[in-house]
């Protein structure tokens, strides 16, 4: 079946008639009245769907007229042009569905992203009115950050002050701390062997959960049994068995990462060399000092007070008259003055405390002192060194204030090997 021909029956020739051709836009010679009635660009253009000109999908009709968009009839709520017979009704000349069955409401579940994409002859929904809009439940916070008002002030954060810590929570764990230590070599001194092996232990886990930062995954089952074992053998045996016990923690190691492959091995097992020298042979010098016979639990508490001492000048030193840093690119907050806060304040201290616990001379309690302090500062610059290759703030955030145990054990692992030799020339033991 042919279409039928829109221009009508008339020849197709140059002997054709001339008859003006319906185009499908205005013509060019309208007035300006009916040019001013139609929509101008802007914000404004299609703010109204009801408004929006229909646009018929054939400019043409049967008769030839042309259907131009400000026409009345087209636009809505004029006659249904779809409507009309011979349009869609035809056969032959649109099989497909009609543009619209009837008025859709447009609401939120319509699927309509704005009004403005919204169908000719859909119904609007109208907005809410922001008075008459229910509000959100007053036990719940909105999602955002509020801001402070006269009604509600901005929330107070405990500050850290300049040494970057939380000082009451600080003070707080640091005498929980000493009592832990201080209570066992006083009542009873063996009991100060769990404590030190617990603190190994602990000690060892946040190492090895730091350096799987970098990849190294040392097995931390036989470092820990190692690392116990060498501070044990320490306490019982002296220091032969303290070697002893490294040289196994190391074989154990070994043979254990052996079952896992071979891949990452050399860097798992220079990992777990590392924690092994690091942890627990250093604080099984504590142990030695500890278990020495008649006043090792003075020799242990000595060392200790020395290191606590160093800290505490430091730290004010530091915040009252740090102006010049002393290893910007591993710890920015120490600097010269509070390292020579920290060494005023351990030789002053341990001269007092050598002189009233072994009778020691007060020039050779100024030298135990300063020794120990460097050491001190030494090993707290190690470890800030090893954070910083990690990428870790802190080991962990075991203690509220000194963040984990090894933050707080850092300066001490270097104090006790010092405090071992020094007083083992000074304060000779009596087997």
């Amino acid at each position: 079946m042919s279409h039928p021909d829109p221009y009508g029956s008339e020849p197709r020739g140059w002997d054709r008639p001339e008859r003006p051709v319906a185009l499908p836009w205005p013509e060019q010679d309208l007035d300006a009245g009916q040019w001013s009635r139609r929509p101008t660009a802007g914000p404004e253009l299609y703010a109204d769907p009801h408004t929006r000109p229909y646009a018929d999908p054939n400019p043409y009709d049967e008769g030839g007229r042309t259907v131009r968009p400000d026409d009345a009839s087209t636009r809505h709520g004029g006659p249904e042009r779809h409507d009309e017979p011979g349009r869609y009704d035809e056969p032959g000349r649109y099989d497909g569905p009609k543009p619209f069955d009837g008025p859709v409401r447009y609401d939120d579940d319509a699927g309509y992203p704005t009004a403005q994409l919204a169908p000719i002859g859909a119904e609007i929904a109208p907005d809410p009115d922001p008075a008459t809009e229910p509000e959100p439940p007053s036990g719940r916070r909105t999602k955002g950050r509020r801001r402070a008002s006269v009604d509600r002030p901005a929330t107070q954060q405990l500050g850290t002050g300049r040494a970057g810590r939380n000082l009451p929570a600080a003070i707080g764990v640091g005498l929980g701390l000493g009592a832990l230590i201080v209570v066992p070599l006083v009542v009873y001194p063996l009991a100060f062997l769990p404590v030190l092996a617990g603190a190994v232990a602990i000690g060892m886990w946040e190492m090895a959960r730091a350096v799987r930062r970098s990849g190294a995954h040392p097995p931390l089952v036989p470092l820990m049994a190692g690392g116990v074992l060498t501070v044990g053998l320490a306490w019982f045996a002296g220091p032969d068995a303290l070697s002893l016990g490294l040289l196994v923690t190391v074989l154990g190691t070994m043979i254990w990462r052996l079952g896992d492959g071979p891949a990452g091995f050399q860097r798992d097992l220079t990992a777990a060399t590392l924690i092994a020298v690091y942890v627990p042979f250093l604080a099984g010098f504590a142990a030695l000092l500890a278990a020495a016979p008649d006043d090792g639990p003075l020799r242990i508490l000595a060392t200790l007070i020395a290191v606590v001492l160093s800290d505490t000048g430091g730290y004010a030193a530091g915040v009252s008259f740090g102006r010049h840093p002393m290893a910007p690119s591993i710890s920015p907050k120490k600097s010269w003055e509070g390292f020579a806060g920290s060494v005023t304040a351990a030789a002053l201290g341990s001269a007092l405390l050598l002189w009233l616990m072994f009778e020691v001379a007060p020039w050779w309690g100024v030298v135990f002192g300063v020794a120990v302090s460097c050491a001190a500062v030494l090993g707290d610059l190690a470890e800030s060194m090893i954070k910083r290759d990690l990428g870790v703030k802190d080991m962990s955030n075991l203690l509220p204030g000194h963040g984990g145990l090894m933050d707080r054990l850092d300066s001490i692992l270097f104090a006790v090997p010092t405090a071992y030799l020094l007083l083992a020339i000074f304060v000779p033991v009596v087997n």
